[in-house]
């Protein structure tokens, strides 16, 4: 429900009948209940344009404002606020519209976009680790909500597969004689460290691995099929940590460096047509304006960077795949490459100018103390381990409220604790960095996961005390809670714009903390079971708590959380 451009409309007419021309009409949510539910606060603005006393402008704007269905009333305030009550039959009857609808009164974009977001983006040298875990779940937050709107989402997943370190790699993998075995690169982390040891060690086993690089980029088979089985081990534990986190990227989604590697040729060639190259220190290298350092492409001894490869990379899902938005879900302190390297893409003529080019960044999750997670030894925490650790503190937080199977209790700890630990990151402002928290995240109050879920195991426990195969009949609002909680709940597809908008998850989580803590006040006030209440009402308050687990859910699935009927 698109409330405030209805609203919008309506102040436009209004504008338009009081003989006043406005430009930039913006409807805001009302700060408090007694400001009303909505304000048009751009009487100052016009005042100042028309140079007339802006409560005068505001009380003619209202003596146009059609009332008849949405508004109930209007009024001025302050030196200037046209404040908006909402109808209570208005919104009871787009309440009991959504009732049963599965999109919740949410449509589509008018004109939908093809996008592609490139999130997640694993070391194939080692395992994913924490560091991974914001551009994972933020990329894939996002996948979910443009393509809920009706936008084409291209999912695409960024390794590094292409270097040096690849020849070390494989020349110990052909040390070991293993051919590639898997089971001698369960773990990774240790197999690096080896490899790395014997790098450092041996200069005879240096030059092979060297060798080895040259071998690979030339096509040699054996070596290819060798890196082949390490780089199928590697996305094998990328796997094992999406399918655990309920993100969506497959392989088919993966664009490794060795994808772009026949391109960065093509790219120093476009960029040397278009005159953008200048040869410094027998390195070629873009001069930006506004920028004091350069941006080099291609080393002295011929070698490609990181910018070069994201050229080819944006110019492909520009013109290979036609996106028109291109999100990179990366650390905030890739801010400045990515600057660059856009600037660089539309001056080129890479990308044309109508595509929309976006650096999503992000901050750093922190220990309790202030600095970057890690463990006690100083480590880095394999992801995997984290979201163990998290399903193994979720069934010791639930396990004594109520009596559970065992089966039962591992799927509810194993829904509760990946919950837990991503909505506890896409609640905080993206561009922040955040204290991971256990006892914060796994807490049954404030903005937290299980908060949400228990909200919606609740309703789902109303909903089979209730004991009948189907609610029939109208959502009634007849008090300040139900009029506050229907409103929230009509709200959803305006804070999903702004979220896509955005590019904010924590705008949804903010939202669903609003409507959870509105239905708590709801639950409270107004009892929906208890003897003695009549049959309309009954059935009224129970539409409405059928449709507060409806968006409860929609939200939570939009995030990649799942719920559950118990808890």
């Amino acid at each position: 429900m698109k409330i405030k451009l209805k609203l919008t409309r309506i102040i436009e007419n209004a504008l338009k009948d009081a003989d006043i021309k406005a430009d930039d009409i913006v409807i805001s949510d009302a700060t408090k209940p007694e400001f009303g539910d909505y304000q048009f606060n751009g009487v100052m603005k016009l005042a100042k344009i028309l140079k007339q006393n802006p409560r005068q402008i505001a009380t003619r704007v209202i003596e146009h404002i059609d009332t008849t269905g949405i508004i109930k009333k209007v009024e001025v305030a302050g030196p200037g606020f046209i404040n908006i009550w909402l109808d209570n039959g208005w919104l009871s009857a787009q309440a009991t519209a959504i009732v049963n609808d599965d999109r919740v009164g949410v449509g589509y974009f008018s004109s939908n976009q093809k996008v592609v977001i490139d999130y997640s983006g694993p070391n194939m040298a080692k395992q994913m680790h924490v560091g991974h875990l914001r551009s994972t779940i933020i990329g894939d937050t996002l996948a979910n909500l443009l393509e809920f709107l009706g936008d084409e989402v291209i999912r695409q997943n960024h390794i590094g597969d292409w270097g040096t370190q690849f020849g070390m790699l494989i020349a110990y993998l052909e040390e070991r004689d293993t051919d590639g075995n898997t089971q001698e690169l369960k773990d990774l982390e240790q197999f690096y460290k080896d490899a790395k040891v014997r790098f450092d060690q041996s200069q005879e086993f240096a030059n092979k691995a060297r060798e080895y690089v040259v071998k690979i980029q030339s096509g040699d088979r054996h070596c290819l099929r060798l890196w082949q089985s390490f780089i199928d081990a590697s996305l094998g534990h990328c796997e094992e940590v999406y399918s655990k986190l309920g993100v969506k990227l497959t392989r088919d989604d993966v664009r490794a460096e060795s994808f772009y590697n026949p391109q960065l040729p093509k790219v120093i060639q476009t960029l040397e047509k278009q005159g953008l190259l200048t040869l410094s220190d027998g390195a070629k290298c873009v001069f930006l304006e506004d920028w004091d350092t350069p941006v080099i492409v291609q080393k002295g001894d011929g070698g490609y960077l990181y910018a070069t490869t994201d050229l080819a990379g944006l110019e492909f899902r520009a013109k290979e795949l036609k996106a028109n938005r291109i999100c990179y879900v990366v650390d905030a302190r890739q801010g400045q490459h990515f600057k660059q390297v856009f600037a660089i893409a539309k001056q080129a003529n890479m990308v044309n100018e109508s595509v929309k080019l976006e650096h999503i960044g992000f901050g750093t999750m922190m220990d309790k103390g202030g600095k970057p997670f890690k463990t006690r030894d100083g480590g880095v925490i394999k992801l995997i381990d984290l979201l163990d650790e998290a399903v193994v503190r979720a069934k010791a937080s639930i396990k004594e409220r109520d009596a559970y199977s065992q089966e039962e209790l591992d799927n509810i700890a194993n829904v509760v604790g990946i919950g837990a630990v991503k909505y506890a990151d896409l609640s905080i402002n993206r561009e922040s960095n955040y204290i991971f928290s256990w006892d914060k995240m796994l807490s049954f109050e404030g903005n937290t996961s299980l908060y949400m879920q228990y909200a919606y195991a609740r309703i789902q426990s109303i909903l089979r005390k209730y004991n009948q195969e189907e609610i029939k009949g109208d959502i009634i609002i007849s008090d300040e809670t139900e009029h506050r909680l229907a409103l929230m709940i009509l709200k959803f597809e305006d804070t999903l714009i702004k979220a896509s908008i955005d590019a904010t998850p924590h705008t949804i989580t903010s939202y669903l903390y609003d409507v959870v803590t509105l239905f708590m006040k709801f639950y409270e006030s107004n009892p929906i079971l208890k003897g003695g209440i009549e049959e309309e009402i009954k059935i009224s308050r129970l539409q409405l708590a059928k449709l507060t687990a409806s968006v409860i859910k929609k939200s939570l699935d939009i995030l990649g959380i799942r719920v559950v009927d118990k808890i």
